[in-house]
């Protein structure tokens, strides 16, 4: 039965699961080893299911003479690699000098077969046909970072795909394959050494430069199994480096995340404080979208603002005055615990992250699954920050296009049968969400589910009072599907599908944003 499951962001603070991505590299090793017995039932649904291929020729599985050839090589490497690493104890039985020359011939063979699969560059970019650059989008830059087994041809069909999805053109940062036991070699050693390879460094380089680059206020950064150990380093040495005013331009969007942590932290302890100190209204999901506490307004009236008839006034002086002060207004009765809250989840240094999971994804369940779910022991351990949407589902592979964007964003055909956008309509986003109160013993605490509405729901089913006119900026829609009862839905939640089809969901103005640094 197909359902999906919610998980806050987790909160900051002191308490952390019983190991991390800090302990020693060793120790995580043998963790990961274990955990990936413990969850070997769900290795077949890196592949499977195999049909159906709804996707056409973006699918890796479907049946094109490139997809055919990417199959043919992986399955060779595949014994390859498996017989070398089964014959590898064997060596100790012969001299140093004939072991060196039987690993060099076998490197040189793997090698050469991955030519097949690798182009000549580490960047790509998606093809115009299917999104042209367009002037509405000109201050957007859209980079996808792929997994594992990923070579040139699938790299492609994965950018066109998500090109086509949104209507942005996509630069995609080649994680070249050299295999796929080889490659899940190198996750071990990305994630738990920390170990920053050269198309992480590429990564790394490309993403900070638009950051930079005046032309763009927004850099959306989408990463897809090993793509999410990778990126969550370019993230931390980002983390690092960045001022803050640049690393609000980045918004983070994860599938089959195959990381041990993810890491967001505020940009003020007050506002850590803040949503610790109210957990309570993140103990269940309300029944109706009506029940979601929209907050107070501090310069208008202390009553609740009523959601169908909100001015354009009251909405830029209510997000004005709560950015700038809300530091203050944590502390003063006058305002609303509500009102302190939602602010509070606002501040953190990246803007948005959110992670999209299959329950039968043995990459999801031995990376994202297993982190967002454990229980708190060390108070020394950081968390894996980002809002999680787990879903159980028959279709839950692993596969980027044919699994992930298939089930999640399908793709709708014209008469012709030629594929134009993004389906407006789908059984996943129109799922109803659980409330997940797993991983959230102690004090590891998660934000609420107003939280995760914030800016999110001006862009939802009750927008039809927004006027053209309001001081934030975004496109605004009417729900056309036919739902009206009310509950909260994946959609309601989810900001990354408010971007399909070139619609944009509601941010904050530039110079609000800049109020949260004061």
């Amino acid at each position: 039965m197909d359902r999906t499951e919610f998980f806050g962001s987790q909160v900051g603070g002191e308490s952390i699961i019983n190991y991390s991505y800090t302990d020693m590299p060793w120790k995580l090793i043998m963790w990961d080893i274990y955990h990936f017995f413990t969850f070997s039932w769900a290795l077949p649904w890196v592949l499977w299911p195999v049909r159906p291929c709804d996707g056409g020729h973006f699918d890796e599985l479907s049946l094109t003479r490139q997809n055919i050839w990417c199959m043919f090589l992986h399955a060779i490497l595949i014994v390859l690699q498996g017989s070398f690493i089964l014959v590898l104890p064997l060596t100790l039985l012969f001299p140093a000098w004939l072991v060196a020359i039987w690993m060099s011939g076998f490197f040189a063979i793997n090698w050469f077969i991955c030519l097949g699969l690798n182009g000549k560059t580490i960047t790509f970019n998606s093809d115009p046909k299917y999104a042209p650059a367009l002037e509405e989008h000109a201050h957007e830059q859209w980079i996808f970072l792929n997994g594992v087994a990923v070579g040139e041809a699938w790299l492609q069909s994965n950018i066109n795909r998500l090109a086509l999805t949104f209507k942005r053109p996509i630069i995609g940062v080649h994680n070249r394959t050299t295999g796929v036991i080889f490659d899940v070699v190198e996750c071990l050693i990305q994630r738990n050494f920390g170990y920053a390879t050269g198309d992480i460094r590429a990564a790394y380089k490309i993403v900070k430069e638009k950051l930079y680059n005046p032309q763009y206020s927004k850099v959306v950064f989408i990463l897809h199994s090993q793509g999410g150990i990778e990126g969550g380093l370019v993230l931390d040495w980002l983390l690092q480096e960045l001022p803050q005013d640049l690393l609000a331009k980045l918004e983070v969007y994860t599938f089959g995340n195959a990381s041990n942590h993810f890491n967001n932290p505020h940009r003020h302890a007050d506002s850590q404080e803040v949503e610790r100190k109210f957990p309570n209204i993140s103990t269940q999901i309300p029944k109706t979208i009506d029940e979601i506490p929209l907050t107070h307004s501090p310069v208008e009236t202390h009553a609740p603002c009523s959601r169908r008839r909100l001015s354009n006034s009251s909405i830029s002086s209510y997000v004005h005055n709560c950015f700038s002060g809300f530091t203050s207004m944590s502390k003063e009765s006058n305002v609303s615990h509500e009102t302190t809250y939602t602010v509070a989840a606002s501040d953190r240094a990246i803007s948005h992250v959110e992670h999209y999971a299959h329950t039968t994804d043995f990459v999801a369940l031995w990376g994202i699954l297993h982190f967002v779910t454990n229980e708190n022991a060390s108070p020394t351990m950081p968390r894996y920050i980002g809002r999680v949407f787990s879903r159980t589902s028959t279709r839950g592979g692993h596969q980027f296009c044919q699994h992930y964007l298939n089930g999640m964003f399908p793709l709708v055909r014209d008469y012709k049968g030629e594929f134009i956008g993004c389906a407006d309509s789908n059984e996943f986003m129109n799922s109803v969400v659980e409330l997940s109160g797993r991983g959230t013993e102690k004090d590891n605490v998660r934000e609420g589910i107003e939280n995760s509405w914030p800016m999110l729901e001006l862009a939802g089913r009750r927008a039809s009072f927004i006027k053209d006119e309001v001081a934030l900026h975004g496109s605004f829609h009417e729900d056309t599907n036919g739902i009206y009862d009310g509950k909260v839905r994946v959609k309601d939640l989810s900001r990354l599908w408010q971007y399909r089809n070139g619609r944009s969901p509601p941010d904050l103005p530039r110079e609000l944003r800049r109020t949260t640094l004061e």
